[in-house]
């Protein structure tokens, strides 16, 4: 029987193991913190029987992929529940825009922007399911829905910047600006829409769910699922060296660049080895969990029904704070995004406590405490904020790292959205899963289609090497 071990059991390690489990590979999947699923783990932070999200909190892009639809994760407990609003952006004085599922009730909203934002994101909208069918794989392969793919990138492809000048009103383009930063990247740089269009298409298309039952709950379906097919699943366990694993058929690693190189040794060819050394990572992410009295006092009405509320201001503002970033500053007002998850699962509260997720945009493994900074702006845009907290925990840079060793520098996309990288991660190859060794795979977010829960990354990889295992 062919063996297979995957380290690390983030959701991309997951659905790797998921994947060869199901093809009849004996799966081993070995994880070293004590509890499984990497960013999507789920726990009690603050106050006892309030769930947070320790990292990935919402989840556009896992709803409908090719794995979604191969792996029926239903079966194995997995059940998605929506907020009434996708996500919004408040300005001062109770202004703000609103993403919902429609794209005619965003666009009604709108005003004078209305008919653009149904322009760009109506078309996409009605059609992501095949585009996700190119977009959601590596970028060098031949497309699959060539007109598509032709029409998300040309809106893809630009600087945030210059696509932002279709609008003209301050609610459009801040709701623009606030999910095009979900790329970490200045809005100057090209390709700096991407990440914005396709959630932004995503909110309409699928809506940005969340897990019932916390984050956590995607890792269980998996896990059950690889347990079904007879795989493990082990704790506790840290893997230093390819020697330690015995000799398996195939390897693959849900790890950064960095520790594939280190694992691996000096199997790695040379070459490999340099471009993951030289793999870039981007800004951190400074994390807080606040335990709140009822609700957010938003004085933007729509932020009250929202999942999630992206919490900068203009969008002048939100460009400016991402170019700080980036050049390693840390802005006076940070952008911040909150996540409202108990809106969509109640399960996740305690009567009328409610847990309350947040992160702010820092630079890149940022040492100082961002704590006040995030709620002073949450406070700004919710005047009485800071008399619904009932308690606080907070998680740095370092801390995530440490609480997981992917997140370098507080990096929780695994990687820099720089243009190269988002089409070449993490480094230039036909098979940008293969390191070089026979049968040993990289799996993370670190290889296309990049960050997020939606596993493909593990799903490709794995695929890859089934196709190695047939040569």
């Amino acid at each position: 029987m062919t063996d297979a071990v995957i380290v690390g059991s983030g959701p991309n390690g997951l659905a790797a193991a998921v994947v060869l489990s199901s093809e009849g590979v004996r799966v081993r999947v070995l994880e070293a913190a004590e509890t499984i699923g990497g960013g999507t783990r789920s726990s009690e932070l603050t106050l006892p029987g309030l769930l947070h999200d320790e990292c990935s909190g919402f989840h556009p892009l896992a709803v409908d992929t090719p794995f979604s639809r191969r792996y029926d994760l239903a079966e194995h407990g997995l059940i998605w529940s929506w907020p009434e609003v996708q996500y919004t952006h408040p300005l001062d004085g109770g202004r703000g825009g609103a993403a919902y599922r429609s794209v005619d009730d965003t666009a009604a909203e709108l005003g004078t922007d209305g008919a653009v934002w149904r322009r760009i994101f109506g078309a996409l909208t009605e059609r992501f399911g095949g585009i996700t069918e190119d977009f959601l794989r590596p970028m060098l392969h031949v497309p699959v829905h060539p007109v598509l793919l032709a029409r998300f990138g040309m809106f893809a492809a630009m600087p945030a910047d210059v696509l932002a000048r279709a609008w003209s009103t301050p609610e459009a383009r801040a709701l623009f600006g606030g999910v095009a930063a979900h790329a970490l990247r200045p809005f100057g740089s090209p390709m700096s829409s991407a990440i914005g269009i396709a959630l932004g298409t995503a909110a309409h298309a699928y809506g940005w769910p969340v897990a019932q039952g916390g984050s956590r709950a995607i890792a269980a379906a998996m896990a059950s699922l690889i347990e079904k097919n007879g795989g493990t699943v082990e704790t506790g366990v840290r893997v230093e060296s390819l020697d330690e694993l015995g000799n398996p058929d195939l390897v693959l690693l849900d790890t950064s660049p960095a520790d594939a190189v280190r694992i691996v040794g000096a199997r790695l060819p040379r070459r490999t080895a340099r471009a993951y050394r030289r793999y870039k990572h981007g800004p951190g992410a400074f994390k807080v969990e606040y335990a709140v009295d009822g609700t957010v006092p938003w004085e933007h009405e729509p932020s009250r029904r929202a999942g999630t509320v992206h919490v900068c201001g203009s969008y002048a503002e939100t460009a400016a704070v991402e170019r700080q970033v980036n050049r390693g500053t840390m802005p006076d007002r940070p952008y911040v995004l909150v996540g409202q998850q108990f809106l969509a699962d109640p399960s996740r509260s305690a009567g009328n406590l409610n847990p309350l997720y947040a992160y702010a945009h820092v630079p890149h493994g940022y040492t100082g405490d961002a704590t006040e900074l995030i709620t002073a702006q949450i406070e700004r845009f919710a005047p009485g904020f800071r008399d619904t907290i009932r308690a606080v925990h907070v998680r740095t840079t370092t801390e995530m790292s440490v609480h997981n060793a992917n997140y370098v520098g507080g990096d929780i996309v695994t990687g820099a959205n720089s243009a190269v990288q988002l089409v070449l991660r993490p480094r230039p190859a036909l098979d940008p899963y293969a390191t070089g060794v026979s049968g040993v795979y990289l799996c993370s977010a670190a290889t296309p289609p990049g960050a997020g829960a939606h596993g493909m990354c593990g799903y490709h990889a794995a695929r890859s090497a089934l196709a190695y295992l047939k040569t």
